[in-house]
């Protein structure tokens, strides 16, 4: 018999395309049985790296987001203390759940590009292994479409009944996208 999984949504916000010149600014994560069932939530907000620097664009972008913006700048901690934190948190909760650890991001491959790279130089090794399960790719099999058609806008609105609202906050968007996953996947098995 397989082992379950849990699906752990993770929605990051940085200042910058990529992990090293840019820096994570927070991060959320959202664990999910396999039922659908909230398991876990987990949240940092980190110092900047030393020598990294904001990518023009982007700071130009958290601009228009003043709210968000301050809300990851509070209770600012180290990386390697919130990386290490947040490899306890999901070993503590793999064994409590007896299950494999999923990665699911919405994009996937930004989120993941910078966990990843963080979890590897601050711990050493990545939970998640290297590989993550993007949310809009799932949709597009699921519903036959191209990849490019499947934005959150081309999605179906069902999909999003009883999802957290995005806010550009790093705990709300994870638990919201998380909550899509599960609906997708629901339906998806039959299950909705």
């Amino acid at each position: 018999m397989a082992r379950a999984e849990l699906y752990v949504s993770v929605d990051i916000e940085a200042d910058g395309r990529i992990p090293g010149p840019n820096s994570m600014l927070s991060f959320g994560a959202a664990c999910f049985s396999e039922a659908g069932d909230l398991v876990g939530t987990f949240t940092r907000n980190l110092e900047t790296l030393e020598g990294a620097a904001g990518d023009p664009d982007t700071m130009r972008w958290w601009e228009t987001q003043p709210e968000a913006w301050a809300a990851s700048r509070k209770d600012l901690v180290e990386p390697a203390t919130a990386m290490n934190e947040f490899a306890r948190f999901l070993e503590d909760l793999r064994q409590e759940q007896d299950a494999n650890l999923v990665f699911v991001g919405f994009p996937a491959s930004y989120d993941f590009m910078f966990v990843y790279w963080y979890l590897i130089k601050f711990t050493g090794e990545s939970p998640f292994s290297f590989s993550a399960l993007d949310i809009k790719t799932y949709a597009a099999a699921v519903l036959k479409k191209e990849y490019r058609a499947c934005s959150k806008r081309g999605l179906p609105k069902r999909w999003f009944q009883g999802t957290t609202k995005h806010t550009h906050e790093a705990l709300d968007d994870a638990i919201g996208q998380g909550q899509l996953f599960m609906n997708i996947r629901r339906e998806h098995l039959g299950q909705s």
